[in-house]
């Protein structure tokens, strides 16, 4: 499985104080630090993996060990070498095959690299795209949206230019549309969830669709229950609750099905450092017991708010 399946009660809450899991340390490029940490990915151990974006490697972060993270993918500088990342933004696990999958975003690129010991060279899987969000379905496709296009597109392994599966009609608003498109979720049906970033919306694109289905926001920019502001990291459960980081307003969303408003579930208490705080959330994951793991980025830190 590549997206946890995660079944979230309908009535859930989680604890208002999160607890940091990895980084927290201050900005810096220690083991035990992060620097503008963007994409996570939460294994079914409670395993972290993190795009730690401007130290330009991936990090994980076993459970239980909060002191110090390894690099398990770059660190070693910024660069275009296949032993290097350049601001990578995203990461996920491919279990078939036992290796990382890295959205290497200032190489315009993304790379597979074996997490079998002693592997320090990635494989480039797709090059020449101006992406930012990665996901992967059962049957192991992969899912890269362009920030430039404006659109989403599905590869299988060893396959160049993909298949459009949102967006694709230029920037805008309309409901075929996307306006800077980020991170992504598939489920099993192979429907794909957009971060339409810029449009302040999350949009559900049907499997075949011509056209999207807006699931939370699409009301313009702004602090209220209807709206989003720049909504970045993405997760869906099994009922198809919509979980999205609301990156300029501090906070976590919860989006049943069907509603018109959101509910907080984590943050929304200002921008800032304090433990029912956040400070530019960017990724968002759940671990199988429906804990919610949040990057923090402008914390440099990760945070675990436990489901009660």
């Amino acid at each position: 499985m590549f997206s946890l399946l995660v079944n979230i009660p309908a009535n859930a809450k989680w604890e208002q104080n999160g607890v940091t899991v990895a980084g927290g340390h201050g900005q810096g490029g220690s083991t035990n630090q992060l620097n503008w940490p963007s994409g996570l990915f939460v294994d079914d151990d409670q395993t972290v993996l993190i795009a730690d974006n401007w130290n330009h490697r991936i990090m994980q972060w076993k459970n239980g060990d909060t002191t110090n993270g390894q690099v398990v993918a770059g660190g070693n500088g910024q660069g275009k070498g296949l032993h290097q990342c350049n601001s990578p933004i995203d990461v996920l696990i491919d279990k078939e095959t036992d290796s990382l999958i890295i959205c290497d975003r200032g190489n315009q690129r993304v790379v597979r690299l074996s997490r079998r010991s002693g592997t320090t060279q990635g494989e480039v899987l797709i090059d020449n795209i101006d992406f930012f969000g990665l996901a992967m379905d059962e049957q192991r496709y992969l899912y890269v949206s362009d920030t430039e296009k404006h659109e989403v597109r599905r590869y299988q392994f060893g396959e160049k230019n993909g298949t459009l599966v949102a967006g694709g009609n230029g920037k805008g608003d309309g409901l075929n549309q996307l306006n800077y498109p980020t991170y992504l979720f598939v489920d099993r049906q192979q429907n794909v969830y957009v971060s339409d970033t810029d449009n302040h919306r999350v949009m559900k694109w049907n499997k075949g669709a011509k056209e999207g289905i807006v699931v939370a926001g699409g009301q313009g920019y702004g602090t209220a229950l209807t709206q989003l502001n720049s909504p970045y990291g993405l997760f869906v459960d099994t009922l198809g609750t919509v979980y999205v980081a609301d990156e300029v307003n501090n906070r976590v969303m919860r989006w049943t099905q069907g509603a018109t408003q959101g509910t907080v579930i984590a943050g929304g208490n200002g921008r800032g450092a304090g433990a029912n705080q956040l400070n530019v959330p960017t990724g968002l994951s759940f671990d199988r017991h429906g804990n919610l793991y949040v990057v923090d980025a402008g914390n440099h830190c990760v945070q675990r708010f436990s489901i009660e």
